[in-house]
């Protein structure tokens, strides 16, 4: 219980800001023409917001059921990095249904969180730090299906930039610290920026991109300087 609750305080900050994002989500998908409910269900199971954007504006688009189911996986895929990278960070004891109760609530916020811990993490510290994340997600798509007929457009395309100042106030701070975090910080965003302005390169999507220059950017930086054990 007490590293469910110690988990619960980690994820209530992302939960806030969550709520901001996931009601621009709300209002998006209902305004469209998808209906509350199924907006909700998308936000209660996915938790993904590229990913939830993409495949709502793919459905209000009537796109196949195969374009959809693939345009997801590919924006979705960075997440079985992140799994598989936190896996090694789970107490060796963690069960196997445990481990994949945990990957279901793996975002990109919480798994900056978890991967920032000092030591192992148990099952329910990673229990605690997911619930509060989903339940925001969860809520503000209600939310925001519910004032999508009164929500300005203008104050809508602006919430959206709530999503890129959580990326900024997880990344800084341990930038701050170790040169070398701020260094693989640098080297993604110049790999990204290298490959949409490249021929060939920037015909490779977007998920794809951001999978190619996070692993070029981490090798470098396990080069540089290993983390010791």
């Amino acid at each position: 219980m007490k590293e469910f609750v110690r988990g619960l305080r980690k994820g209530l900050p992302i939960a806030v800001g969550y709520l901001s994002v996931s009601f621009t989500f709300g209002v998006k998908a209902t305004n469209g023409g998808i209906p509350a409910w199924i907006a909700v269900l998308m936000s209660f199971t996915n938790l993904t917001s590229a990913g939830q954007f993409a495949g709502a504006t793919l459905m209000i688009a009537q796109a196949s059921y195969l374009e959809l189911a693939v345009a997801t996986f590919v924006i979705n895929i960075r997440y079985l990095l992140m799994s598989l990278a936190l896996s090694q960070k789970l107490k060796k004891e963690t069960k196997l249904l445990q481990r994949m109760a945990v990957g279901f609530g793996i975002t990109d916020e919480i798994f900056a969180v978890a991967s920032t811990e000092p030591t192992e993490i148990s099952a329910h510290y990673m229990y605690g730090l997911i619930s509060l994340p989903i339940a925001g997600w969860t809520m503000g798509t209600l939310l925001g299906a519910l004032a999508s007929h009164i929500m300005p457009e203008a104050l809508s395309s602006a919430m959206e930039l709530g999503l890129y100042a959580m990326f900024i106030a997880i990344i800084v701070p341990p930038a701050r610290k170790n040169w070398a975090i701020a260094l693989v910080i640098l080297m993604a965003v110049a790999a990204v920026c290298v490959m949409r302005i490249t021929p060939i390169l920037n015909q490779i999507s977007t998920g794809f991109q951001v999978i190619l220059a996070a692993v070029l950017a981490a090798a470098i930086g396990a080069l540089v300087k290993p983390v010791k054990e």
